[in-house]
């Protein structure tokens, strides 16, 4: 059974720092290309960054040079590591495949940042 259990967010002051992590379940997590998305109120969710099986990742331009993806094969794990964070920042974060988006989603994990 899939399964997709996101934590780690909270309410941060601009500037502040957040780590996300993910634990995955029910794939096959070492050949699957992962991603961390969001979803802002009122807005449609979005992938923010994405790392593949072998390492290599990817990022949004909003996110680019303040956000860090990274994987844990180990333990099944992913991570964001989140710097420099920004008002518009603030949505409710979740992991998932980046090629493949498997079903269901997870329940994600809250971020709020402050002016």
């Amino acid at each position: 059974q899939v399964q997709f259990v996101e934590s780690g967010g909270g309410l941060v002051q601009a500037g502040g720092s957040l780590r996300l992590s993910c634990a995955a379940s029910g794939i096959m997590f070492s050949f699957a290309n992962m991603g961390w998305y969001r979803q802002a109120p009122t807005k449609q969710r979005e992938l923010v960054a994405g790392i593949t099986s072998d390492g290599s990742t990817n990022y949004a331009d909003s996110v680019k040079g303040r956000f860090t993806i990274s994987r844990g094969n180990a333990k099944n794990m992913v991570y964001l590591q989140m710097n420099s964070l920004k008002p518009e920042d603030t949505a409710i974060y979740y992991c998932n495949g980046k090629t493949v988006r498997f079903t269901p989603w997870g329940q994600g994990t809250q971020v709020t940042v402050s002016a």
